[in-house]
């Protein structure tokens, strides 16, 4: 990474947006390794075991619409610490007063949607400091933070075979009290704010944002490329043990490997974006995806086999990751804080549909195959509807964009 884009923004704000999306990504994906013991002690389905999983996503779609709101209207700080404290006390009231029913962990599963709307503070604390240039470097490190899922996927299983899962509610508040104090020490607001605006105002600019048919479609494409992340990243350890026999602490490493691809590339998504452009990027994104989700729904369940494709689409739809949020602040950069919210709602009702349907495949068909394929042709529909308004964005906004590609 050259000097240049390290001294055209504010590093401390950078690295802290990643650390703190890292963290809050962390917890936000706890019940997705945990689920099979869950399961396991409280008699679950596998269609409860796949809600339980997709339940965080959700909420997490949903509230990143509240946290978009609030960090144009508050700021991007102020909005991260808020959620920062209810995702504290709310883990703390889990793990001292105890979660014994299905009810209790779907509770939990809304706390955690605070950590996953994180998003749409992140990113916009990431993307205010940079200039349009360098926008896919800068969202793909913040966005790195995906990277949380994997230590969930290791530690998780590790720690409930120790303590119990109820008490890694806990143990997860001790990094996430130490990461909300260097928040509050060295976060800073870009002073590039958008021009203050009452609450009417930043309303009907949602409204206005659904008027848009580019935010629409910004919804679906990152639906396919974080909801297949995020939805993966909560049902493999699921997968593994079902289909495959293996411990819940064993399939914790095999997703680990998988998401830390996914995390990875993420940056390498917006900087290849930034070189060669993110439609190109995104085309070539949900072309392999297809194919490999289209291979697993119908490879024989070997882990030899199977893991080497997860370990790919995952490494792929982490390049979408960062090829769509390169694009996202030059069509909307006036309105991304509203803009992140949107688009993060859109990947996590993805990761919802997709952790969900995994499970009700497995319940309903005795396998959930059915569940890739249908999300492997929903990569081709995201793939023709990029094909669809490629020349009309390089030949309008795109265009005029000086030095930019897209």
């Amino acid at each position: 990474m050259s000097k240049t884009f390290w001294q055209s923004g504010h590093r401390p704000t950078l690295i802290m947006a990643f650390l703190y999306f890292d963290i809050a990504f962390m917890v936000w994906n706890l019940l997705g390794p945990l689920a099979p013991i869950i399961a396991g002690e409280l008699g679950l389905s596998p269609a409860q075991k796949g809600f339980i999983v997709a339940v965080p996503t959700l909420a997490g779609a949903v509230l990143r619409l509240v946290n978009g709101f609030f960090v144009d209207r508050i700021g991007q700080k102020i909005t991260g610490a808020v959620g920062q404290v209810i995702v504290i006390a709310g883990l703390f009231a889990g793990w001292y007063y105890g979660v014994h029913s299905l009810e209790g962990v779907i509770a939990i599963g809304v706390i955690l949607g605070f950590a996953g709307a994180s998003f749409a503070v992140a990113l916009p604390l990431a993307s205010r400091w940079y200039p349009p240039e360098h926008q896919g470097k800068a969202m793909g490190i913040a966005g790195m933070g995906n990277s949380g899922t994997v230590f969930a996927a290791v530690f998780a299983p590790l720690l409930a075979k120790a303590f119990g899962w109820n008490n890694v509610l806990g143990l997860a508040l001790i990094p996430l009290i130490a990461v909300f104090v260097l928040y509050m020490v060295l976060v800073k607001d870009s002073p590039h704010q958008p021009p203050a605006k009452t609450t009417r105002e930043y309303l009907a600019g949602y409204w206005k944002m659904l008027g848009e048919t580019d935010a629409w479609w910004f919804i679906l494409f990152y639906g396919v490329t974080f909801g297949g992340f995020v939805g993966l990243g909560g049902s493999l350890p699921s997968w593994y043990t079902g289909e495959l026999g293996m411990t819940p602490i064993h399939a914790g490493y095999a997703t680990a490997a998988c998401v830390f691809a996914g995390s990875l590339v993420r940056p390498f998504g917006g900087a290849l974006a930034d070189r060669i452009g993110g439609i190109k990027t995104l085309s070539y994104v949900y072309i392999l995806a297809a194919v490999l989700l289209a291979f697993i729904s119908f490879a024989p369940t070997s882990f030899g086999i199977i893991f080497p494709l997860f370990f790919a689409v995952m490494a792929a739809l982490g390049v979408g990751n960062g090829a769509v949020f390169q694009l996202v602040p030059q069509r909307f950069r006036h309105e991304i804080g509203v803009m992140t919210g949107l688009v993060g709602f859109g990947g996590g009702v993805g990761g919802f549909y997709l952790a969900s349907s995994l499970g009700l495949a497995k319940q309903w068909t005795g396998t959930p195959s059915a569940g890739f394929l249908v999300f492997a042709a929903l990569a081709l529909v995201a793939l023709a509807g990029l094909t669809s308004v490629k020349k009309r964005w390089r030949t309008t906004w795109g265009a005029a964009i000086q030095g930019v590609r897209i």
